[in-house]
Order: structure tokens, then sequence, then C-alpha cells
């Protein structure tokens, strides 16, 4: 195992929205024996409503501070030695402080998935605040795709299969 995880064994999944990070963040946690943590899940579990629900009623800025909370109180976890692979939401790598935040709260994995299929993915649904304008969804794609860039490591996923991005991360050796 590298030295990063044996300090803070937290794998965390960053990427756009509908690019697979619970779905192949569950898979994985199940493979490894580790627990698995959706970031927005736990939200809505904490706040007693959907994340479009905060949006709508208190804005982005409002959820993005809720948001890094979650995420400083989920790397403590981590840094007490609970085991995670964990699923952020798509705007909370970029959000800034956050990426520094997990620099040394384990690694991070961008699920590389191409626009058109997470168009795809994604159309149509109402509980993704940011994705009901086409437009503004292919700008927030490129603007956040430089932060991604600053994961730890990069998957490449144009697949429909979540074994596909799975096996990916497990070739690259990280608990080895």
């Amino acid at each position: 195992m590298i030295l990063k995880l044996k300090r803070s064994p937290g794998i965390y999944l960053v990427g756009f929205m509908g690019c697979g990070k619970s779905t192949v963040g569950a898979m994985l946690a199940d493979e490894i024996g580790w627990r698995f943590l959706d970031l927005d899940e736990r939200i809505e579990s904490q706040q007693t409503t959907t994340i479009a629900g905060i949006f709508e009623e208190q804005g982005e800025e409002a959820f993005r501070k809720i948001e890094t909370a979650a995420l400083v109180d989920v790397i403590r976890e981590t840094f007490r030695g609970r085991a995670s692979v964990v699923a952020l939401g798509g705007g909370a790598f970029p959000w800034p402080g956050n990426r520094e935040k997990l620099e040394d709260a384990g690694v991070t994995i961008w699920l590389d998935v191409p626009l058109e299929r997470l168009e795809k993915r994604v159309a149509g649904a109402e509980h993704r605040p940011l994705a009901k304008d086409p437009v503004r969804f292919r700008e927030l794609f490129e603007k956040r795709r430089p932060e991604y860039a600053k994961a730890d490591y990069t998957i490449p996923f144009d697949s429909d299969n979540p074994k596909d991005a799975v096996e990916a991360i497990l070739a690259l050796g990280l608990l080895d």
C-alpha cells in the first residue's frame, strides 16, 4: 500500500456529475473491503432534504459550505483509520480549498468521462440542479476539467460498465 493511504486510508473519487462516482465507488469499496460513503447522500441525511432542495432554498454558496463541512468530517474519520472509498459531488473537488484539504487525506482519483456520455446519463435528471441547462452544463464541464486534472490519478472511463473503472483503479496498485 502506498504511504499516503497508510497515513490516511481514503480513496476519493472525483469527476463531473454522471461520471459514475457512486456506482464505481460502491463496487470498489466492496472489492477491497472498505466502507463506502457518498458525500451527497451524507449531506442529504444530515440536512434532511435533497441537494436540489438546498440549492433551491439556500443557493449554491450555502450548499458548498455544507458540503465542505461534510467533507472535513469524512476526512477526520479516515484519519482515525476508517478506511473509506468516498464519492464526492461533482463540484466538491474544484471548490476553492477542498482539493487542498484532500491532499494529505488519502488518494484522489478522477473518473474522466467524455462530455457526450455524461450528457446522455444526466438527460432529464431533475435531482441535478446544475444539469438543467445544456449550455451551462457544457460550460461547467469545461471549467471544471482543469481542476479535476489535479487529482492524484486519472482514469479515462468511456464505458457504461462500472467494472471497467474498478479494474482500472485496482490496476493502479494503490493497495499492493
